[in-house]
């Protein structure tokens, strides 16, 4: 919920006005994107709790600096292929975890 004007505005009917209903194309663009985005914060954040530069961490995957970069902005979302490259490069690791039924 967002408020417009001392008013609550449901942020599900606003996503829907601005970038289609969930299924159209637009809105598949739009989730897309933000994926990206969050994902390049969860990798940028990483990085930088391991004190490692863009610079070296490229180098530890054998990728380029601006590459790096382009990830963390959310330019481009990296394949999965690369997210565990990189996850591992920065010495940790990705768990799933399954919800339990019930709870």
């Amino acid at each position: 919920m967002s408020t417009k004007n001392n008013m609550l505005t449901d942020i599900s009917a606003e996503l829907d006005r601005e970038f289609g209903a969930p299924g159209t194309s637009e809105r598949e663009k739009f989730d897309e994107e933000v994926y990206a985005f969050y994902t390049g914060q969860i990798l940028l954040d990483a990085r930088r709790e391991a004190k490692v530069t863009q610079s070296e961490l490229a180098k530890r995957i054998n990728a380029t600096k601006s590459y790096i970069s382009r990830i963390e902005s959310g330019a481009i979302n990296p394949s999965v292929g690369t997210f565990y490259r990189i996850v591992n490069a920065l010495g940790l690791r990705i768990e799933i975890v399954k919800p339990i039924i019930g709870i």
